[in-house]
């Protein structure tokens, strides 16, 4: 361990002295940032190396105006809301799907399959899967989709707003933060999407990407791997997961998505609208679209609460910047998703950074 250690400081000094600057590596998944903090990481690497927290959670990248139009269905009483738990805390401009849960309307489920079980245990209830997630979770929405057409379901609808990760890692390099140097990729979404998938980065913007599991040690070789691209001035592709990720990914559940989904541009919290980012339905699965038969009204809105969980989703800002965080924002009185979710960059700022500073 001491030996990879070594190599990544001395990979890490070559690269800042090609660069002549501190070296930015965005580690675009959550879990990645939660580890990286956990484990003590981010205090351990030198200045000349800065770690940017990306938009790689699901729940804070979700747009205000999607969880109003879920606080909208849950008012109705012959609807049933079947959504993840780690959705229940998100604010939108109404308040959070927690204040609604008294009604009893509101489910937290484990899986989709439990969205597929609870339809077919209410044949009178409308009932809304919450469907979020990148390419990690849109396989099961897919599975449940088919599943429900074979089974002649008619009472399950998709609110969709399933993400694809490569356009907006596309997105932040062109429009949001130049300052970016390298991705450390997300294990969990490549074991589906490959390696490969992050060719065009390197290949559009020269970009080293680097995909991790969440070890320490296989961190700590990425970010090697990572710094050994940059001062060598080779940028590529490479996986440090191998037991996990191929280079060409989950053949079988990228094509139950493509068969399922199309790609259609979407709402990111922070990012704004992205091209091709956004997962829905196809026309021969609408009759089970909950924004095409249950008049959904999905408007993206402005964040106008002054939290500036979009910044820290671009890398642009670190949590404690913010002048809510730690403040009015905290995990027992959220105002953005980055400190609802356990995966949420603020989250583990609050977390790890608060007891750092409580140790010294």
């Amino acid at each position: 361990m001491l030996e990879r250690i070594n190599r990544a400081y001395k990979q890490i000094d070559r690269a800042n002295k090609l660069l002549g600057r501190r070296i930015n590596i965005m580690e675009v998944c959550g879990t990645h940032t939660v580890s990286i903090f956990r484990t003590g990481l981010r205090d351990a690497f030198p200045d000349g190396l800065k770690l940017l927290s990306g938009p790689g959670c699901p729940v804070c990248i979700t747009d205000h105006g999607y969880i109003d139009a879920v606080i909208s269905m849950s008012e109705k009483t012959d609807y049933i809301i079947a959504t993840y738990g780690d959705m229940i805390r998100v604010p939108g401009r109404r308040g959070s799907l927690e204040q609604g849960t008294k009604r009893g309307n509101i489910k937290i489920i484990l899986s989709a399959e439990d969205a597929l079980r609870l339809a077919k245990e209410n044949p009178d209830k409308k009932v809304v899967f919450v469907a979020v997630g990148f390419e990690t979770t849109a396989p099961a929405t897919a599975v449940i989709v088919n599943e429900a057409r074979a089974q002649n379901i008619k009472n399950l609808f998709i609110f969709s707003n399933h993400k694809t990760v490569i356009p907006a890692m596309k997105a932040l390099l062109t429009d949001k933060n130049s300052q970016i140097d390298a991705f450390m990729c997300p294990g969990h979404v490549s074991v589906i999407i490959g390696a490969d998938a992050y060719k065009p980065l390197v290949e559009n913007f020269g970009k080293p990407c680097v995909v991790a599991g969440f070890e320490p040690m296989q961190i700590i070789v990425a970010i090697s791997e990572i710094c050994s691209q940059i001062a060598d001035n080779c940028p590529s592709v490479a996986s440090v997961y191998p037991a996990a990720v191929t280079s060409q990914g989950n053949k079988t559940a990228q094509q139950i998505i493509r068969d399922t989904f199309d790609e259609v541009d979407g709402y990111w919290r922070g990012l704004g609208q992205i091209k091709q980012s956004t997962l829905k339905l196809k026309e021969q699965f609408s009759d089970f679209d909950a924004e095409k038969h249950l008049d959904v009204q999905f408007i993206p809105e402005e964040d106008l609460t002054g939290c500036r969980c979009g910044e820290v989703l671009c890398g642009l800002i670190d949590p404690p910047q913010c002048a809510m965080f730690a403040n009015n924002c905290t995990p027992d009185t959220p105002v953005g998703p980055c400190m609802v979710s356990s995966e949420g960059a603020c989250a583990a700022w609050f977390k790890y950074g608060r007891r750092k500073r409580r140790g010294q």
